[in-house]
Formats: C-alpha cells, structure tokens, sequence
C-alpha cells in the first residue's frame, strides 16, 4: 500500500490562466489575499499560492514592495530588445 501523499493543490490550466488573466488586468491593484478574494472564479488559497508561485518564476508577475501582485510580461518587448545587435546578455 502506498504512502498517503502530503495533499496537493495543483492548479488546472483554466485556473491558472484565470489568475494570470486577472493580474494582468489588475496589475498593481491588489496583495495577493485580497487578488484571491476578488478572482473571477473561486479557488482554494493553497492552490492560488502555487499558481502565483508559478507565475513568478515564470516571470509573469512580480511582487513589489507593497506586497502588491504586479504584472511584467512583456514579450513585445523583450524580443525588440533581443534584436538589438548593441545589447548583450550578461
């Protein structure tokens, strides 16, 4: 007989673009508990942590100074500035 396993709360794929939806059009405007409290769709605080842990290294998101969930993808950007031969990576 297995091990009974610590419980986990992975997230689906509609739940984590959900949350990446919503601090994309909320950047800045919320922590992470009230983001939680405001989503569109609830989901289990344990499960929200783990998106939002996904989602900063992913480098989607950033949590600023003030504790506020702040959006930072920026594809357009990163491949213009990729393209400039005068810019290295260090």
């Amino acid at each position: 007989m297995p091990a009974p396993s610590s419980a986990s709360h992975s997230p689906a794929l509609d739940t984590i673009r959900m949350i990446e939806a919503f601090a994309r059009e909320h950047s800045g405007e919320y922590r992470r508990r009230a983001m939680w409290s405001n989503l569109p769709r609830k989901t289990m605080y344990q499960t929200f942590k783990t998106a939002i842990d996904y989602l900063i290294e992913s480098n989607k998101i950033a949590i600023d100074a003030g504790g506020r969930v702040c959006w930072i993808f920026e594809p357009e950007l990163t491949r213009r500035y990729l393209g400039c031969d005068d810019l290295r990576v260090r």
